[in-house]
């Protein structure tokens, strides 16, 4: 018998037993490693041939596509993304799951979702506006909630034509929170957020800053946080300006506050309740 169980001049015998490479398509929520640096990070983005990578601080850092990481525990050479024959992405905005028939849009339902502000109308549209449609729910402004007892009256709730609200700012003690206690109707669904504005909703991470700063009171929200960022705050262009970059960061629900994304959900699901059972899933 050979002392030897293999040929060890064989082409090949330095990768024997060592794990091999695999190719795998990126996938948007995948948690890798860079084992150079260390960094490991979920998939957040994939932008001109660059993995963006959020660990669990909210940090990002952008690696190339290829070889390198480590997946699982194997080492992985990440490829793009595979695609639908169609071309359409696997799911939506929100991280729902797409389909042929989601792109549809569907007469809408009685019932409605109300925002406070058009700000808080175009994010909601960015991140949820293909399941909205897919539900047949439209979600409309009123430009503040001081008369929301009254527009609440107007609208006239009942089962089958239900109404949500989101609210800025509701916490205890706030004059929105003593706004809300005054809706009772069984039809009306009223939930909020933290965040003064739903601009600062968005990762501060995503526009490249560590928090949003803090605004003194007495002062104007939106140009004390643009003042504080270095941006031009002197003309209500100007603060257009500043949402439009900020909305222009907004791909997808991971780059919301996870406290903005369940309260929006709950609305979606109790204006829809009356109407469950007639929508696709």
């Amino acid at each position: 018998m050979s002392r030897y169980p293999r040929d060890v001049l064989a082409p090949g015998w330095q990768r024997a037993g060592k794990p091999t490479t695999t190719e795998v398509p990126a996938q948007i929520g995948m948690v890798l490693e860079d084992p150079t640096s260390g960094f490991v990070g979920a998939l957040v983005k994939l932008e001109n041939g660059l993995l963006v990578l959020e660990d669990r601080r909210g940090k990002r850092r952008s690696f190339p596509l290829g070889p390198g990481f480590w997946l699982d525990g194997k080492p992985v050479a990440i490829t793009p993304p595979k695609r639908q024959p169609d071309g359409r992405p696997t799911h939506t905005a929100s991280g729902s799951r797409a389909s042929a028939t989601r792109s549809q849009a569907k007469v809408a339902l009685p019932s409605r979702i109300y925002v406070e502000g058009r700000h808080d109308a175009e994010l909601v549209e960015k991140v949820w506006g293909d399941d909205l449609r897919h539900v047949g729910v439209v979600v409309e402004y009123l430009g503040g909630i001081d008369d929301l007892p009254a527009i609440v009256d107007e609208f006239a709730p009942q089962q089958g034509r239900r109404l949500g609200v989101l609210v800025d700012h509701l916490v205890a003690g706030s004059k929105e929170s003593r706004i809300v206690e005054q809706v009772t109707n069984p039809w009306v669904f009223v939930t909020g957020h933290r965040f003064i504005d739903i601009w600062t909703a968005v990762k501060p991470s995503v526009l490249g800053i560590k928090a949003w700063p803090d605004v003194p009171r007495g002062q104007d929200y939106k140009e004390g946080l643009c003042r504080a960022l270095g941006w031009p705050a002197r003309t209500q262009t100007d603060i257009a300006n500043a949402w439009r970059h900020i909305l222009s960061k907004v791909t997808s629900w991971r780059d919301l506050d996870p406290a903005l994304l369940t309260e929006v959900e709950k609305l979606i699901d109790f204006v829809t309740a009356d109407h469950a059972d007639t929508l696709e899933p």
